[in-house]
């Protein structure tokens, strides 16, 4: 356990001007707090914000960040209060210490509307100051290096978590040298067999290659040396996760990964760092497609530095990684390096600082996605898509540089560029030269976005973009034009209700009514109407109270041979003609509805044209097209607002098909269905399905679903098979 001198010391190696007594005063109060509590390795429970503030000071934070380590577990698990810590240490520190505390028991491997919740508080709190980050995180580190003194039954839920949120989390933030220890510790623990093996192999591949290793690093320093470059060589190898990520990933042995050792030159300048790569270059063949420059262009975290592949001394593939020193701090801490985080620092210098992280700006786009107010699983989809994409970096034709997940479309560039920009778009221009929306960007390109004066994407574009940002755009469009819609569709029936009822209607009036109907605005009473969610007559009653309900008028029935009763006298709502598209894509031939609000088939028999029809609308569903003789339009008499007058709009020429239901009695013998399939075919009708639904030892039943082009088609049909004598009875069945 670290001893409060050692403490204070490795913090004044860095900071000479630390509060000295703020760090004692805090060492004490959270000893005495945790008292004789334990973990479960046995040791005293302090020793755990112990090491949490000493692994923070490897990242060189300041006082406030060491003391709230210190101090995290002490509200949640001992009788201090917050107001307590306020008073003894801070508003600061008592900040970031209620703030860790309403994130110590976040499950982040729960079902994924919780999970979603929980990360947006994650989120929410790291977004206040985003040392709570830090902290949370130096937390996680230690705890996963003593999970093995954890019960079974709980290590894989927590290094599940790690690997799935706080280790990509650390990477966001640029905290490279955190991540691959998170993720090899949850490694070992979520797949100790693997672990096992690939740490063997490479044990097995230093004690080969270092004398290999050696002579690149002589060969390097000595090649830079003579161009008179000052640089630090180090060699390194890659973590066990990281290796096997990248087998599985590529789906290759261990024996084909060429780059196992990477070697860092860390050179005094920027304009070094392209020198050593100009002679490294021109001393050794490079490896093609193997160069990304991080320096013009940073990462998203903040990284920079020079990457190249080329075949070094021995033949050997050598990764080689050329940065700055300031480079290569920021490379493994992130954003710790930043000074924000280095005390002498005030709120406002930090606010102002923070803006110019690029680590940090991934964090504001995902708050702004909270406050945009998607559900949970959204927010959850876009975070995860933003945390574990590698990136593309594409631009405009003005120079803008746009960052975003591989396998991102011009569709996500032109959401990242602007939400408008990417409502309006209809094509784009990539590298000069028009191409498809779906292409997948590549580094470097150049996109040109064409765009319309309208503002309305395609719903199916959800499905084609990679960030969550665009998908929760398409999104929004989308239910908003859906709204728009039922509200049109609301508004016709509501005026129409008014229209019976005799009185006039405005929407001055109806805003008046709002609080009668417990709604907010005229538009969310249309859209209600319009998908059946409220009663146009309520509407009506709400502004004029002396309006009694309107009771159905009575209705006449009529039997006609071979049918059921034929409804008259129906007061049906009818909206402007227009062709409208089916749940299922195809374009519907019927006049009355204009929108493009889901329209399908009654069920169990369906309409063809000849049929008198009528639409039923249906809360949350949209509508429904029965023929006239339906039974089941029985149910909706005493709702005549959900009556739509619809019509057949059916040119002579069409070879589209309709649904129509029969019920077949033949005799019990052989050929009979033979006979029954042949007459249909013969007829052009196409069997979408056929089941015997009675059988006995003289006659079966059965039902068959036609593909027919309208009434006379079908009859046509009936007819023919009624001819044959093993057919007892043919009749139309409509649900």
């Amino acid at each position: 356990m670290i001893r409060q001198y050692e403490l204070v010391d490795r913090v004044r190696k860095y900071n000479p001007h630390t509060d000295e007594a703020l760090l004692n005063r805090a060492y004490v109060y959270a000893m005495k707090a945790h008292g004789g509590q334990t973990r479960a390795s046995g040791d005293p429970y302090f020793s755990h914000p112990l090491e949490v503030a000493g692994i923070l000071t490897e990242f060189r934070l300041d006082d406030a960040s060491i003391v709230a380590a210190l101090l995290h577990d002490t509200i949640e698990d001992t009788d201090t209060t917050k107001d307590e810590v306020d008073r003894l240490f801070g508003t600061q520190i008592g900040r970031l210490v209620d703030g860790l505390t309403k994130l110590k028991k976040l499950d982040l491997v729960s079902k994924q509307a919780a999970q979603a919740e929980n990360l947006r508080k994650l989120l929410l709190a790291i977004s206040e100051d985003v040392r709570v980050l830090m902290v949370k995180l130096a937390d996680r580190l230690h705890n996963m290096r003593t999970l093995h003194y954890v019960p079974e039954a709980k290590r894989a839920r927590i290094a599940e978590e790690t690997l799935d949120i706080y280790a990509p989390l650390a990477g966001r933030m640029g905290m490279q040298e955190m991540r691959e220890e998170l993720e090899d510790l949850a490694f070992r623990h979520l797949f100790p067999e693997a672990h096992k093996t690939i740490t063997e192999r490479l044990l097995t591949l230093r004690e080969k290659s270092s004398d290999l290793i050696a002579k690149i690093e002589s060969a390097l320093d000595k090649k830079l040396a003579e161009y008179g470059i000052k640089a630090e060589i180090k060699g390194r190898e890659k973590r066990p996760y990281s290796v096997w990520s990248k087998m599985e990933r590529k789906a290759i042995a261990f024996e084909q990964l060429s780059d196992i050792f990477a070697f860092r030159v860390i050179t005094d300048s920027t304009e070094d760092c392209y020198r050593a790569l100009g002679i490294v270059h021109t001393t050794w063949p490079t490896v093609p497609g193997r160069f990304k420059d991080y320096i013009s262009t940073p990462k998203q975290n903040d990284y920079r530095s020079l990457h190249t592949t080329v075949i070094g001394p021995g033949h050997q593939r050598v990764e080689l990684q050329i940065r700055t020193e300031d480079m290569d701090q920021v490379a493994e801490y992130g954003i710790a390096a930043h000074p924000l985080y280095k005390d002498g620092t005030t709120d406002e210098d930090r606010a102002a600082l923070t803006k110019d992280s690029r680590a940090y700006e991934w964090l504001r786009r995902t708050i702004e996605i909270i406050a945009e107010g998607d559900s949970p699983e959204e927010f959850l989809e876009h975070t995860k898509l933003e945390l574990f994409q590698d990136q593309v970096f594409c631009f405009t034709p003005k120079g803008r540089l746009i960052a975003m997940p591989r396998g991102a479309t011009p569709i996500d560039f032109a959401y990242e560029v602007h939400t408008d920009v990417g409502n309006s778009c209809v094509g784009c221009k990539i590298n000069g030269r028009n191409a498809p929306l779906v292409s997948e960007l590549k580094n470097g390109d150049e996109v040109e976005i064409i765009r319309a004066a309208t503002k309305q994407p395609p719903a199916a574009w959800e499905s084609l973009v990679r960030t969550g940002k665009a998908r929760a755009a398409i999104r929004r469009a989308t239910k908003a034009a859906v709204r728009a819609q039922y509200a049109g569709l609301g508004r016709q029936i509501v005026e129409r209700a008014f229209e019976r009822a005799e009185k006039a209607y405005s929407d001055d009036m109806l805003k008046l009514a709002l609080p009668r109907l417990a709604r907010h605005s005229v538009e969310e009473v249309m859209s209600e109407v319009g998908r059946g969610e409220m009663l146009a007559n309520d509407v009506v009653r709400a502004v004029y109270p002396e309006v009694k309900a309107d009771r159905p008028a009575a209705r006449r029935t009529s039997k006609v041979p071979g049918a059921q009763a034929v409804k008259h006298g129906s007061t049906l709502r009818s909206i402007e003609p227009g062709r409208i598209e089916g749940h299922n894509g195809s374009m519907l031939p019927i006049l009355g509805l204009r929108t493009d609000i889901a329209v399908r088939f009654a069920p169990d028999g369906g309409a063809v044209p000849g049929d008198r029809i009528v639409g039923i609308m249906t809360p949350g569903e949209g509508v429904t097209i029965y023929p006239i003789q339906s039974p089941v339009l029985a149910q909706y008499e005493d709702q005549p607002e959900r009556w739509l007058d619809v019509r057949w709009d059916m040119d002579a020429a069409s070879i589209l098909r309709f649904p129509a239901r029969l019920l077949v009695t033949c005799i019990n013998e052989p050929g009979s269905l033979a006979y029954i399939t042949g007459t249909i075919a013969q007829n052009d009708g196409n069997i979408d399905d056929i089941s015997l639904v009675a059988r006995s030892s003289d006659f079966h039943e059965i039902t068959l679903d036609l593909g027919v082009h309208d009434l006379k088609h079908l009859n046509d049909i009936v007819r023919d098979l009624k001819r044959s004598t093993v057919i007892s009875s043919v009749e139309r069945v409509n649900g």
